[in-house]
């Protein structure tokens, strides 16, 4: 017989162990696109939503070099009708050669920022944004379902190409 398999303590110990891998202070630091100063995250949404209403938008992009993958996670606060503000934040690690790593590491960065804005900043993301295609005819599309799913299951919403994916869009820009 198999011993109970308990699902509330893997539920906890798995949420907890990737949050605060990707929150310590020196993650929790982010720039204004364009910008050299850093804020911390929390602080600098509480400040942005004081301000008027917005939808807030979370994405994550990567980028491989020849030694290191460069990730960069960004909050993109959208104006309706008014333009938009970025926030980012740039993550060098040694280089991920397999691509379902490189980006499922997307959509942990994406949803561990979107649960912390939930959790600390009581704001909820309008969409989480993910630099995958539907088209078949590429690779990141098989990795829709499980992120998507994920994301989901988390409350959030999940948005692909080829919609509009402002979050991607500047994170993408900033990769490079």
């Amino acid at each position: 017989m198999f011993p109970p398999f308990d699902l509330t303590s893997k539920l906890s110990t798995c949420s907890s162990s990737t949050t605060s891998r990707a929150m310590s202070p020196e993650n929790r630091l982010f720039k204004v696109m364009g910008g050299t100063v850093e804020h911390d995250i929390s602080a600098y949404v509480a400040s942005m939503c004081q301000e008027q209403n917005l939808d807030v938008h979370v994405g994550c992009d990567s980028q491989n070099y020849k030694k290191y993958t460069v990730y960069v996670t960004t909050v993109v606060f959208r104006y309706p009708g008014n333009g938009a503000h970025v926030i980012y934040r740039k993550e060098k690690v040694p280089k991920i050669c397999d691509l379902w790593t490189k980006l499922w590491g997307e959509t942990e960065r994406s949803v561990e920022l979107a649960l912390l804005l939930l959790n600390e900043c009581k704001l909820k993301v309008k969409q989480i944004d993910l630099d995958y295609n539907s088209d078949p005819n590429y690779p990141s599309q098989k990795l829709i379902s499980a992120s998507s799913g994920y994301i989901a299951s988390l409350g959030f919403q999940a948005k692909v190409k080829p919609e509009l994916l402002m979050a991607v869009w500047a994170a993408n820009a900033l990769c490079h």
